[in-house]
């Protein structure tokens, strides 16, 4: 059984990759392998690499490896996040901004 889930962390991993290098000339290709990656680690039950978690759309896959893909925002209320919103499908993604401790 973890054979099975390296293979599949490894093929993720180079999946990811190439939807890396193919984003900016082919946004297409690159969106289906991002889905495949999904799908991969979906039926394989890993968890996708952290550094590759906030590259990609949760929703529709879409890469945010280009611009114009995805919007940016920092918000102050209740506790500061950064808003990352999906161009292509609507998704909203937050995440907290921690701050740095000061001596």
């Amino acid at each position: 059984m973890p054979d099975i889930r390296r293979i599949a962390v490894e093929r993720v991993a180079r999946l990811m990759e190439f939807a890396e290098r193919h984003a900016s000339e082919r946004p297409e290709l690159a969106r289906d392998a991002v889905l495949l990656a999904m799908r991969i680690a979906r039926k394989a039950r890993v968890r996708i690499p952290y550094r590759y978690r906030r590259l990609f759309c949760r929703k529709c896959g879409t890469p945010f490896l280009t611009p114009g893909s995805l919007r940016v925002r920092v918000r102050a209320r209740r506790s500061t996040h950064v808003v990352i919103t999906c161009l292509r499908c609507g998704y909203v993604k937050r995440i907290p901004a921690l701050r740095e401790k000061t001596k």
